[in-house]
C-alpha cells in the first residue's frame, strides 16, 4: 500500500508535468522548475557589481535588493519558480545596408505582450486544474522583464541552460536566442537539476564585444553596452562608444551571432503571434534616415522599438547613417 509520503511525492510529480506539458501546448518552447530561494552567490555578485557602477544609469538595479535576490520577499508564500523559454530567432534579416537592430525587435507585437499573455493562461490552466490557492491572488506573480527578478538565474537553476560568458541564458537546443518568462506559485513542486556551464576555453563573445563591455568575471559593465546606450541611456550616446556602433541603433547582437551554440542550434521560431515586420525588415539606409514622428508611431506602435522612443531612436540613427561617429 503507498504511504502517504510516496503519495505526495506523486501528486507533485503529476502536478509538475502537467504545468511543463500545458506551458508546451501554448507555444513556450521549454520550461523547467526551481525552489524558490535566497540566491546568496547572487546578492555577493550583484553587490560587487553596483559597486563598480556597472548598472550605468539604470538606478533601479539598486532598489528591491531584498526581493532581487529572494522572491520570497517579492511574493509572499512562493515556494516555486515556474521558467518559461520563448525562441525568437528570426526566418528572415534586415536589409544589409540599413541601420541595425536586435532581433528580438524583428516582430510586430512587443515580446513582454505576447509572454505575459502565454503566463496568463498557464496561470489560468493550473487555477483550472488545481484551484487559485496555488497563487497569491494579492500580488504580481507573471513577470517578463517587468519586476527585480533574475531571470537567467532561475532558468538555470530550473535546468533551462547556464548563463555564458555573454551573461545571456544559453540553452542546448535553441542557444541564447530566448526569451524568459516567470511564474511564481505557492506550491512545492518536482525541480530540475541545474545544468552545467558548457562555454569551456570558448572566448569568442569576449573577444568579438566591440567596445569591451564583457567581462569574464566582473559581469557586464553597461557603460560601455551598445544595447544599454541605444536604449536605455538617456540622451546621446556616448561619444566614445560611437566609433564601435557597429551600425547598431536599437539593441546589439554581437555577443549572440559569434555563440557557437547559436550558429549550430538556432532555428527559427514557428510562433505566429512572433510574426516578423517585413515592412521593417525592408527598409533601406534611406527609409531609417528619412523615418518621421508619424512613421515611427504606425510602423512601431506596440513593438519593442517603442521602448526607445522616436527621439532617441531619430539620434541614434543619425550618429550612425551620417558618420557622427565622434
Amino acid at each position: 500500500m503507498p504511504t502517504l509520503a510516496s503519495c505526495f511525492v506523486l501528486g507533485l510529480i503529476v502536478l509538475t508535468e502537467f504545468i511543463k506539458n500545458t506551458a508546451l501546448e501554448i507555444g513556450f518552447d521549454a520550461c523547467g522548475i526551481a525552489k524558490a530561494d535566497f540566491l546568496e552567490q547572487d546578492a555577493l555578485y550583484l553587490r560587487d557589481w553596483l559597486a563598480d557602477e556597472f548598472q550605468a544609469e539604470m538606478g533601479y538595479m539598486a532598489r528591491n535588493f531584498e526581493k532581487r535576490t529572494d522572491p520570497r520577499q517579492m511574493v509572499e508564500g512562493c515556494k516555486s519558480i515556474i521558467v518559461t523559454l520563448l525562441n525568437y530567432y528570426p526566418a528572415r534579416f534586415q536589409n544589409p545596408q540599413a541601420p541595425r537592430i536586435s532581433k528580438y525587435a524583428y516582430s510586430k507585437i512587443d515580446y513582454h505582450t505576447i509572454i505575459k499573455e502565454k503566463l496568463f493562461v498557464l496561470e489560468n490552466k493550473i487555477i483550472e486544474k488545481y484551484g487559485a490557492n496555488l497563487f497569491n491572488a494579492t500580488q504580481q506573480h507573471r513577470f517578463v522583464d517587468s519586476a527585480p527578478v533574475l531571470e537567467r538565474r532561475w532558468a538555470e537553476r530550473a535546468g533551462l541552460g547556464w548563463i555564458g560568458k555573454n551573461k545571456m541564458l544559453i540553452n542546448h537546443r535553441f542557444g541564447s536566442y530566448t526569451f524568459i518568462g516567470v511564474l511564481m506559485i505557492n506550491k512545492e513542486l518536482d525541480y530540475d537539476e541545474p545544468m552545467r556551464e558548457r562555454c569551456g576555453s570558448c572566448r569568442k563573445c569576449l573577444d568579438a564585444c566591440p567596445t569591451g563591455a564583457l567581462t569574464e568575471y566582473n559581469g557586464l559593465d553597461a557603460r560601455k553596452c551598445i544595447s544599454y546606450q541605444t536604449i536605455e541611456k538617456k540622451g546621446e550616446i556616448s561619444k566614445e562608444i560611437r566609433p564601435n556602433l557597429s551600425d547598431y541603433v536599437f539593441g546589439c547582437d554581437i555577443c549572440n551571432d559569434v555563440c557557437p551554440w547559436n550558429k549550430s542550434r538556432a532555428k527559427a521560431t514557428k510562433l505566429p503571434e512572433l510574426a516578423l515586420n517585413d515592412e521593417m525588415l525592408k527598409w533601406s539606409k534611406s527609409d531609417w534616415e528619412n523615418l518621421t514622428k508619424t512613421e515611427f508611431n504606425r510602423v512601431f506602435k506596440r513593438t519593442a522599438l517603442e521602448r526607445a522612443g522616436f527621439e532617441k531612436l531619430k539620434g541614434n540613427i543619425e550618429i550612425v547613417v551620417q558618420g557622427n561617429l565622434k
